[in-house]
């Protein structure tokens, strides 16, 4: 059956919005899944004034059969078998025939007892008390109280609807009751429309200029400026973020056109988009990557009859591009070197020191990096890039528009004629700003990338800042999905744990918590980020993990190791080698180092299993080393027969201890030549009861 409800409010801010449809979608299927209601589809829309949940499931609770138990057996039944006052009493109250009442076992023991059926309570009622408790437990990253109500909110609250097969749950939240009422359009038409499913729903508002689904807004906002740009042969400069914001920024999308003059064109493309995109939230226009002198906006509107919002946009950009053409003439002024010896004043952070600081450990980092990848091409250029790449942090133009950091340094380096190999480490080290967002496309930069990003990481957790899920106010989070992402792209083969001792020595005496417990925050921080990425990219959350067991030596070998497992799965050799890696595991949890010495085998199967052993091992060393996990993992499924023909054959726990011993150590040196590739043990095979872990955030 079908379940409607709209939240009504006041504007909501994008982010707030993202955040609530993904707390409504998780508390309604909780509160269902726990009512034992069965829910067909449940999904969540939004515009800026509604908070929107569609779902269709089961019109209640199955009946089931419940036993219901009395006093022990002992007191409820004589020595013959025959109720006790205790057993009579018991079927009075329960108002049940003797003849029903049985012996109920129970892990206390025996009990009288009698089953019945139970009937189901209707999903109607059920979400009575659901509403308000999943409504009530949506949180914000800045709540508001309004009126004399202690209850804290995003936006004040203006109605509720909420139906259940048609008909108005008995609800209510926050002194609204649940009507079959909302409102269309706040301003093009605001009037009362019923709606009693969600056809009739979002058709009725779509009848009032509001576009209740999200996706079908931003479809109508890019058919706009399709049709606006065509004549142009043009298209919008690409931010699929301001895209998403504004779709939900408004009900009734209307896209509008406006232009500005060309005097503006002089300034780079970067400064031009951004001046728009700050604040008034426009487009820009391109064709062949170069602006054009026009910009696109979306207005929460019907129409723009009279220009009136066209013209407003112009006016205002007009003077947001002069002031940007004024930060650029004025910056122009000072070049990039002479304002880096500014950087002395700018504090980083208060127990790390200041920019200067973070510069001069950035030029030891970056010519680590390139010592260990042998990058000498690109050392020069990429340790003058580390030291001048915060200096634009001192520039007018960005601290207007923070955005363009490290874009705007690029581009200053540029025009001061320093090499393409600096000017382009400065202008991309702050890539990637996002797991969707491109890695640099230089190797100076993206080494410039990963020092600036690991810098802040192992600094900030040295002085004992910790991230929480609601508090990462120095993005440590992005910054180690940045890292990762660069490793990956760029297929990045160095010691991760090697380069963490380097910033930390780097550091010296600066950080508050000792070095180990730094590192080892590092590594467990940098595995649950690899162990995200990877299952978003849709890799398996059991072979992720069996990837991760060998440990962060070498991130970016953690991908390829992934993909031979994911390659290897459907081998018909996968799951018998699987679950021979986990009896060799389960056999030696727990137990102490021990060596192998072949001079102590007494079987013949235990000296066939070590010359497998070792011929493998060395065959596969050669490809581990040059990261081809696939032929590697092929020649390990080679040992799974002469292991099984092993344990048949050979008691492993041998009364001599010297035997025991050297069997064991035999299956050690067995067990760390496969964690060369990964942990097998943490693969789940077919039948095998599992929880997945809590994925990190």
């Amino acid at each position: 059956m079908e379940f409607l409800l709209e939240l009504l409010t006041e504007e909501l801010p994008a982010s707030h919005i993202r955040s609530a449809l993904d707390q409504l979608e998780a508390g309604f299927r909780k509160e269902l899944t726990a009512a034992r209601i069965e829910v067909a589809s449940l999904r969540t829309l939004a515009t800026p004034r509604r908070l929107v949940v569609a779902g269709d499931f089961a019109a209640g609770q199955q009946d089931r059969e419940e036993v219901v138990t009395g006093p022990p057996l002992t007191i409820a039944k004589g020595p013959d078998g025959s109720l006790t006052p205790a057993g009579k009493g018991f079927a009075r109250s329960q108002g049940v025939d003797e003849n029903l009442l049985e012996a109920v076992r129970t892990p206390r023991g025996e009990y009288l007892g009698f089953k019945r059926k139970a009937k189901g309570t209707p999903a109607a009622e059920i979400l009575k008390d659901a509403v308000p408790r999943v409504l009530g437990a949506l949180s914000f990253p800045k709540m508001m109280r309004w009126a004399e109500s202690p209850f804290r909110f995003s936006r004040p609250i203006h109605g509720l609807l909420c139906v259940f097969d048609g008909i108005p749950v008995e609800t209510s939240f926050e002194g609204f009751r649940a009507t079959d009422e909302t409102v269309g359009h706040r301003i093009a038409s605001p009037g009362a429309i019923k709606a009693r499913s969600f056809a009739e729903y979002s058709a009725e508002l779509e009848k009032n200029f509001v576009v209740v689904d999200p996706e079908a807004r931003k479809r109508t906002i890019l058919t706009q400026i399709e049709d606006a740009l065509a004549p142009l042969g043009a298209k919008i400069y690409p931010d699929p973020e301001l895209l998403d914001d504004l779709t939900l920024n408004v009900e009734h999308p209307l896209v509008v056109f406006g232009g500005f003059p060309e005097t503006y064109l002089s300034l780079p493309l970067e400064v031009l988009s951004t001046a728009m995109r700050a604040g008034q939230k426009l487009f820009s226009v391109v064709r062949d990557n170069k602006q054009l002198p026009y910009f696109l906006g979306v207005a929460d509107a019907v129409a723009d009859g009279k220009g009136l919002i066209r013209k407003g946009n112009e006016r205002v950009l007009r003077a947001r591009l002069e002031d940007a053409r004024f930060f650029w003439d004025q910056d122009r002024k000072v070049p990039l070197k002479e304002r880096a010896a500014g950087l002395k004043n700018v504090v980083f952070q208060e127990k790390l020191g200041s920019y200067e600081d973070k510069a001069i450990r950035l030029k030891k980092i970056v010519s680590y990096l390139c010592d260990k990848l042998k990058a000498a091409e690109v050392k020069a250029e990429t340790i003058e890039a580390a030291g001048l790449c915060k200096a634009d942090l001192l520039t007018e133009m960005v601290k207007e528009f923070s955005g363009l950091q490290g874009r705007m340094g690029g581009l200053y380096a540029e025009q001061d004629g320093l090499p393409a190999a600096v000017y382009q480490a400065i202008y991309e080290h702050y890539q990637p700003g996002g797991l969707e967002d491109a890695s640099p496309a230089s190797l100076s930069g993206s080494l410039l990338s990963i020092a600036d990003k690991m810098d802040s990481i192992v600094g900030v957790l040295g002085v004992g800042i910790q991230v929480s899920g609601s508090s990462d106010p120095f993005g440590l989070r992005r910054n180690a999905h940045g890292v990762c992402k660069v490793i990956l792209d760029r297929k990045l083969r160095f010691s991760f744990p090697l380069l963490l001792d380097k910033i930390l020595a780097v550091y010296g005496d600066r950080l508050t918590v000792e070095r180990g417990a730094v590192k080892a925050a590092c590594l467990e921080f940098f595995e649950g980020r690899m162990r995200f990425i990877l299952e978003k990219r849709g890799s398996r959350y059991d072979l992720v993990a069996a990837a991760l067991g060998p440990g962060l030596d070498q991130v970016y070998d953690i991908l390829p190791r992934v993909e031979a497992l994911d390659s290897l799965k459907s081998s018909p050799h996968f799951e018998p080698f699987i679950l021979m890696a986990k009896r060799i595991n389960n056999i030696l949890k727990g137990l102490s180092a021990a060596k192998v010495n072949p001079d102590l085998f007494v079987e013949k199967e235990e000296r066939d299993l070590y010359s497998t052993f070792a011929i493998i091992r060395d065959n596969a060393q050669p490809m581990i080393a040059r990261g081809d996990y696939v032929r590697a993992q092929g020649i390990y499924f080679k040992i799974q027969p002469v292991l099984n023909t092993f344990f048949e054959k050979v008691l492993v726990m041998a009364e001599e201890k010297k035997v025991r011993q050297n069997r064991l150590g035999l299956l050690q040196s067995i067990n760390k030549m496969l964690l060369g590739i990964a942990d097998y043990s943490q693969v789940v095979v077919e039948g095998e009861k599992t929880e997945k872990p809590k994925a990190p955030r």
